[in-house]
């Protein structure tokens, strides 16, 4: 599969931050991660730290403005209950009141901030995808090279192997039966005397489907040897 194939199919995937998924950091225990990886992966967690920071400063000034909320209730309610302090409440009032524009304010700013943001996170999380499957593409499609090679040399081996197993079987039959005839011919003495180095029980030829013994002798059988 081509880069532009994959490119074109992940297009709008809901994909998860990958920076933060443990799976994808499992990926390039495999495999180091390339400097453009790494640049990558550190945009991205600037970018969704930056993130979880606003919202966290838009909760706490949330917050913040509904205690000022419920502050100025309360101080309303002092304002009808003593006249005499009335002017210094309605001061605290005017002074929360300006608090709590000042919270909406920011509040208008940090979401004004969060605007652009999913899209960044989303651009350079993608870019991070893409640059993933073309490293592990890449290591996937060198494997499979390496793997087909392998499986071509191991079918070669096994041929030969299997020839060389009948190669050595034949020669182990032929020499059972030499040493087998020369023993019933000349006897062991005579065999002794020409220091022989064979020992029939521990070189001794596998009988094959097709094959018997006869006196001490592997033979084939003769509907075997009819052609």
């Amino acid at each position: 599969m081509a880069n532009n194939d994959y490119s074109d199919a992940l297009v709008g995937k809901d994909i998860p931050i990958l920076s933060k998924d443990e799976k994808w950091q499992q990926l390039f225990l495999l495999s180091p991660k390339t400097p453009k990886i790494k640049e990558l992966e550190a945009e991205l967690n600037k970018l969704v730290n930056i993130q979880e920071k606003t919202r966290e400063k838009i909760k706490d000034i949330k917050r913040l403005k509904k205690k000022l909320l419920g502050e100025i209730v309360v101080l309303r309610d002092d304002a009808g209950k003593n006249p005499k302090r009335r002017k210094k409440i309605e001061a605290e009032i005017d002074d929360h009141t300006r608090l709590i524009k000042e919270c909406n304010d920011k509040i208008e700013e940090c979401e004004d901030d969060m605007l652009g943001l999913p899209r960044e996170i989303y651009q350079i999380d993608y870019q991070l995808m893409i640059e993933t499957m073309n490293i592990f593409y890449k290591r996937m499609h060198d494997n499979t090279l390496e793997i087909d090679a392998v499986d071509e040399w191991i079918s070669k081996v096994r041929v030969q192997l299997k020839k060389n197993i009948i190669r050595m079987q034949e020669k182990e039959l032929e020499n059972f039966n030499v040493y087998s005839y020369m023993h019933n011919i000349f006897g062991p003495e005579v065999i002794d005397l020409f220091d022989l180095k064979y020992d029939p029980e521990k070189r001794h030829p596998v009988i094959r489907p097709g094959m018997t013994e006869r006196d001490g002798i592997i033979v084939e059988d003769e509907k075997f040897t009819d052609n």
